[in-house]
């Protein structure tokens, strides 16, 4: 879908795609293209703004990372700090 040339290529593509899917007699597909179809505005978004969600998927694996190791803290601000730590990949290190 991603490789259409027109955003409404990629949507008659999609939907033509999903109705096949839907109407196979594998429950798997059948599911898999529900949930495409639950998404399909934000799928579709791709083509106007060409930003995919990796990023935020990124942050939230550093912000779950900082929940880990900040257990035991009893404040956001401290939760907010190890995630400006994490995020920040600074060299502590004190100099040779």
């Amino acid at each position: 879908m991603y490789a259409q040339p027109t955003p409404g290529w990629a949507e008659l593509f999609l939907d033509r795609w999903s109705g096949r899917a839907i109407r196979s007699r594998l429950e798997p597909m059948k599911s898999a293209a529900r949930t495409i179809l639950r998404y399909r505005k934000g799928i579709l978004r791709w083509f106007h703004s060409n930003i995919a969600n990796g990023l935020i998927e990124s942050i939230n694996s550093l912000v779950q990372a900082a929940k880990a190791k900040a257990r035991g803290y009893r404040t956001i601000r401290n939760l907010e700090a190890i995630t400006d730590l994490l995020a920040g990949k600074l060299d502590l290190r004190l100099p040779t």
